[in-house]
């Protein structure tokens, strides 16, 4: 009961003093360190020590506050030290590559093939002339010209059909996407 009560009272007068210093503390704390959360982390921080260190209660009030300024200026000085040999990033910094590395773990390997596949099946449904002219649009990198020269057509019967084999595309797949959504 006695331990109780002396517990209490303990916690009461921590409560006051971080009424009283914790304001003073955290703008110190934010002159040095450019983040807010790790500058009220620190505060925080100061305060649990004060709360686990058994001769703070016996010190006077006067003590307990030049205590309280050197703890936080030794955890501010603890910080600096530390961010010089580890290394601290932001999320921000971070979430762009988060991205880009599931671009290349397995799953999206998998699913990356499967379109794959699903392309192919398409390309296959085609007449042979609009998948030539397709495959050496695309596959080969070659202009509307060079393939116009390379089939012995002309240049606007290729372009025609390229179109119309890209537009065929794109209406089979806007229909699948269709029939998810609905189905």
């Amino acid at each position: 009961m006695q331990a109780n009560r002396h517990m209490a009272q303990a916690e009461q007068e921590i409560a006051l003093l971080f009424r009283n210093y914790a304001p003073g503390l955290l703008g110190y704390s934010r002159m040095h360190i450019p983040s807010v959360e790790d500058a009220e982390d620190l505060v925080v921080d100061v305060f649990m020590a004060a709360l686990e260190n058994a001769k703070f209660a016996t010190l006077s009030e006067k003590e307990k506050e030049l205590w309280l300024w050197r703890v936080t200026r030794n955890k501010v000085i603890d910080r600096y030290r530390r961010a010089k040999t580890r290394q601290n990033v932001t999320l921000e910094h971070v979430a762009g590559s988060l991205f880009e590395d599931e671009m290349v773990g397995p799953e999206y390997a998998a699913l990356q093939q499967e379109d794959y596949m699903d392309l192919y099946a398409h390309l296959r449904s085609l007449p042979p002339l609009q998948q030539q002219i397709l495959r050496m649009r695309f596959g080969q990198d070659l202009s509307c010209s060079e393939i116009a020269t390379a089939l012995g057509k002309p240049e606007n019967v290729v372009r025609v059909t390229l179109s119309r084999s890209l537009n065929l595309l794109r209406k089979i797949y806007r229909r699948r996407r269709e029939e998810q959504e609905s189905g």
